[in-house]
């Protein structure tokens, strides 16, 4: 008989170019845990993984491990409670709005500091 075929999920990996504005964006404004961090020696790139909730990054300063400029769809649950915190915090480099997509969700969209765009999606119609 043969095995069966599962998929589990899916971790983006996002190419970043500064720890510093990395963790200042991911843990700092979007309230990403940092889960572990990875460098082959001294004066290696970082490789790290970042996650809220369900959700799980992986950031790469690695070269070709990713393409500045990817972007990322997030379903998620709360849409108005998590543009609420985003707003309070007056982040300098982000004033996110919510905007109705024509998919039938509402949406924050973020990009990062190297480009990344981050989409945090909820349904309007909610089961």
């Amino acid at each position: 008989m043969p095995q069966s075929i599962v998929l589990h999920e899916a971790v983006p990996i996002l190419r970043i170019f500064s720890v510093e504005k990395a963790k200042e964006f991911y843990l700092d404004f979007l309230g990403f845990t940092l889960d572990w961090e990875h460098r082959f020696g001294d004066n290696f790139p970082l490789y790290a993984q970042v996650s809220r909730s369900e959700i799980v990054l992986h950031l790469s300063e690695h070269y070709g491990d990713a393409t500045p400029g990817s972007a990322v769809l997030i379903h998620m649950n709360g849409i108005d409670a998590f543009h609420h915190d985003l707003v309070a915090q007056d982040y300098r480099y982000a004033k996110p709005g919510i905007e109705d997509a024509p998919w039938g969700a509402r949406t924050v969209t973020l990009t990062d500091p190297f480009g990344n765009r981050l989409t945090f999606s909820e349904s309007r119609n909610k089961e």
